[in-house]
């Protein structure tokens, strides 16, 4: 009799932890940016040093073909916050340029998208967002703040709204420097034959050109070169600069202990939540170029500054998952590990050192929809809810968090849109064995470039691409003349009829499937031309976030915590109170 009050006391016990595991559970989301599959132990790597990060695969479950919405950072993360892809919320280009790359610009995630943390936020959670943002900040003045996370639903905000660029680092170069050459030297060459001309038939008498009109075209010409001159000499403080929710408190970006400083605040976070829900979204910098690494890390790795950089992460991922254990909060914290897309492969300092990662046995990286592009890391742990060390091999997509969490919260999913994500628990725990994604829709930028198939009855997963990049070299695994591939014109191929390959015998995508090597060949690509139109349909125009004019640096636009002919200095990191953001 006592040993039967025992057990029934102990499973009432267990119930009790299930039950309130499941009562809004805490939410801790790390994202890494531009991290390779094949960079940590969990996934195969034998020289890079993970703990932390393979700690969380140990105890919790890994997907081996969890799928980024997009090859790229902007519209990655508007994916991944809104469950929807990115064309959905005009958050892919039909330009060349597929993400946000100036702080003063109008364009980002648009007030009508609903985001995962907007949903906890109304269902009690506390919510932060801490590192990068790159979804938009401005829309018509300075102070609108109509993209900042604050806006979409993050309590807290500490971190870049841009992104991290070369640029942003004294000594490591440009990713615009060969552009912006290459583009205006045709501009300027035009204008001055046209100059020349002018001048020329002027002399002769062949045309009367009035000395006024030229004097405002050489006028215009010069005001512009001058602006573009200006902006790129100052970029530095221009786009690199720390946030605290609406202030600016450090401009330019100092990376010394930034990363440290990152997890500083992430940890505070949790140390003032410990008695409520929290939403935590740490977004790191690492590994996106300009690499750093605190003195504690820097050199101590195999592979250079970017290893470097993964195991200073790993570090970061470590201190987060002890605060938990230190405040007893591990059973009732669902944490997910990921990032945005997989490695920049083209990632090459001047001194000729590799700074981007490894994507592993996957073809392509960062900005295409080879594999090596979209499969990312998916580690998720909560102990007690999902089992531990377990591993899935369906397709699931970084889209899936959002109906998740959402769900986890008691929040309700709206009723008034496409959500493109599914709830991934019942996968998680064993209920079902099959994902609910029986197409997943690979875009570069606002183009469909692929699509998955993976059938009900059947372990094969069809992969069939409409269209693929033009890697330069030609014999190279990446587009390293233009240090990333582009979506259209002469930068791809088309295929018609599409390629196609089957990712369960050939996950390295090396072989081409034909109607000779394939006899189920054409009713493949019917059934996934099917898939499209239906998709197709789905959906509406809605305003394009990346247009050129949504891309363009304005002036107005611009946050400084000094005047901009102060060089937009500050440094409130250290002490002192932060200066309201306004226009020099």
């Amino acid at each position: 009799m006592g040993l039967l009050l025992l057990l029934i006391i102990c499973q009432c016990a267990i119930n009790s932890i299930k039950t309130h595991s499941l009562s809004k559970p805490n939410i801790i989301l790390l994202m890494a940016d531009d991290l390779g599959i094949g960079d940590l132990g969990c996934y195969g790597n034998k020289t890079l040093r993970t703990p932390n990060i393979d700690r969380l695969a140990k105890e919790g479950v890994t997907l081996t073909q969890h799928i980024a919405a997009a090859p790229l950072c902007t519209p990655s993360r508007a994916a991944f916050l809104t469950g929807r892809y990115p064309i959905r919320s005009g958050m892919a280009a039909f330009s060349r340029v597929g993400v946000f790359l100036f702080s003063a610009s109008s364009g980002g995630l648009p007030s009508e998208e609903i985001t995962f943390s907007k949903l906890l936020k109304q269902t009690g959670y506390a919510t932060a967002l801490i590192g990068k943002w790159h979804l938009g900040m401005n829309c018509e003045s300075t102070n609108d703040f109509c993209h900042h996370p604050r806006s979409h639903g993050f309590d807290y905000f500490y971190g870049l709204p841009v992104t991290n660029f070369r640029d942003c680092k004294p000594g490591q170069g440009s990713v615009f420097l060969k552009g912006v050459q290459k583009d205006l030297v045709i501009p300027v060459q035009i204008t001055g034959i046209a100059l020349v001309s002018l001048a020329v038939v002027q002399y002769i008498g062949l045309l009367k050109v009035p000395f006024q009109a030229l004097g405002y075209f050489l006028l215009i010409i010069t005001i512009s070169l001058v602006v573009v001159i200006f902006f790129f000499y100052n970029f530095r403080p221009l786009n690199c600069f720390l946030m605290r929710d609406h202030q600016i408190i450090q401009q330019p970006l100092s990376y010394g202990n930034l990363t440290q400083r990152l997890t500083k605040e992430a940890m505070k976070f949790i140390e003032r939540n410990t008695d409520t829900p929290f939403l935590l979204f740490l977004s790191y910098l690492h590994v996106h170029t300009a690499l750093y690494a605190s003195e504690n890390f820097k050199g101590k790795s195999k592979h250079g500054l970017y290893g470097d950089a993964v195991e200073e992460m790993d570090w970061s991922v470590g201190q987060v998952l002890d605060m938990l254990e230190k405040h007893n909060l591990n059973n009732k914290t669902l944490v997910y590990f990921t990032s945005d897309q997989g490695a920049h492969v083209e990632e090459i300092s001047s001194a000729g050192e590799v700074h981007g990662g490894y994507n592993g046995i996957y073809k392509g990286g960062k900005s295409t929809n080879w594999e090596g592009g979209i499969r990312v890391p998916g580690l998720l742990r909560w102990p007690g809810m999902v089992q531990a060390g377990a591993y899935i091999d369906e397709p699931t997509s970084n889209m899936d968090i959002f109906s998740t969490i959402v769900k986890l919260a008691d929040a309700q999913l709206p009723s008034d849109r496409i959500i493109d994500g599914n709830d991934l628990l019942p996968l998680l725990q064993g209920e079902v064995t099959q994902s609910k994604h029986e197409f997943l829709f690979h875009y570069c930028n606002a183009y469909l470039n692929a699509v998955r198939w993976h059938p009900g009855n059947s372990e094969s997963v069809w992969k069939v691409f409409f269209f693929t990049p033009n890697f330069s070299p030609e014999d190279s695994n990446g587009c390293y003349d233009s240090h990333v591939c582009f979506c259209h014109g002469g930068f791809i191929t088309r295929h018609d009829p599409p390629l196609l390959f089957d990712l369960s015998r050939d996950p390295e995508e090396k072989v081409p499937l034909t109607p000779e090597t394939e006899s189920r060949f054409y009713e493949i690509i019917r059934v996934i031309q099917q898939a499209v139109d239906n998709h197709t349909r789905s959906l509406h125009a809605v305003p394009n976030q990346l247009s050129w004019d949504n891309l363009l640096w304005k002036p107005w636009l611009q946050l400084c915590c000094s005047s901009l002919f102060q060089s937009c200095y500050c440094d409130y990191e250290s002490g002192g109170s932060p200066l309201q953001v306004h226009l020099g």
